[in-house]
């Protein structure tokens, strides 16, 4: 395998080392006492610090901090580590932090785990393998999270719990118990229609006149207690003048998911 490529612009620190086959992108930045292992690849601006080991073949993609101080009141500079296996994902924005002394001082993540943007991992954290981290997911420290688990997007866990493996945590959902393995959890959808976005329409430009018709389409829509199909009818009947009750049919009768109520 080829000698690492490192940008002339990229900045690896001494006690870094680079196995062959490295590459290191423009601004992007090797930390002290880093380790990267044959394959890993920093896209520009990318951060891997220290002190951590980095297995083969990982991909690390721009604005990713990965390899940093623990977000702890009691971190006082004390040498704890990252663990990295291999071929795993840190999309753009992603941060990872390094242990603690009271937790152990490791964190690690195993094999092809792929982490999309802005996901986060704790201090202390246990990652298994082939799990998935949605967009903006999010772990406190001391987290396990077993094999082939997902974590959907904006879903936090809180510290101390467990994900089992297989399980799947639904989209914005908080997690303050463990998850069992093969479950599937996700918050109650509590959704709902309030109404006319009537601020937002006036600054818009909407008369008082416009709004009031709105108003009546969806008290028809939502507050009568009439199902949808019957609402569309009575718009049609009563509303049938107004533009905007027509736009609000024709979608409403397009929606292949249903509507919010």
């Amino acid at each position: 395998m080829s000698k690492p490529e490192i940008h002339p612009h990229a900045v690896v620190a001494s006690s870094a080392k680079l196995a062959p086959g490295v590459k290191i992108g423009a601004y992007a930045v090797v930390g002290e006492e880093v380790d990267l292992a044959e394959g890993c690849i920093l896209h520009p601006h990318a951060l891997v610090g220290g002190p951590a080991k980095y297995g083969r073949n990982n991909v690390f993609y721009p604005f990713c901090a990965v390899g940093g101080d623990p977000q702890d009141y009691t971190f006082r500079g004390e040498r704890t580590e990252l663990v990295v296996g291999d071929g795993n994902i840190f999309r753009e924005y992603v941060t990872v932090n390094r242990g603690t002394k009271k937790g152990g001082g490791v964190t690690r993540v195993g094999n092809e785990n792929f982490f999309l943007a802005y996901s986060h991992l704790g201090h202390d954290d246990q990652i298994g393998n082939q799990t998935l981290f949605v967009n903006g997911a999010t772990l406190a420290g001391h987290v396990a999270v077993e094999d082939f688990a997902t974590i959907g997007s904006f879903s936090v866990v809180h510290q101390f719990c467990r994900v089992g493996r297989y399980a799947y945590v639904g989209a914005c959902t908080v997690i303050v118990q463990d998850v069992p393995p093969f479950s599937r959890v996700v918050t109650d959808r509590q959704t709902k229609s309030y109404g006319v976005n009537t601020i937002g329409l006036e600054r818009k430009g909407f008369s008082k006149e416009r709004l009031a018709v709105l108003d009546r389409a969806f008290r028809l829509l939502s507050r009568s207690k009439m199902n949808t199909t019957q609402a569309l009818a009575e718009m049609r009947t009563k509303l049938a003048g107004s533009e905007d009750v027509q736009e609000l049919i024709q979608f409403i009768e397009s929606a292949e998911r249903g509507i919010v109520k």
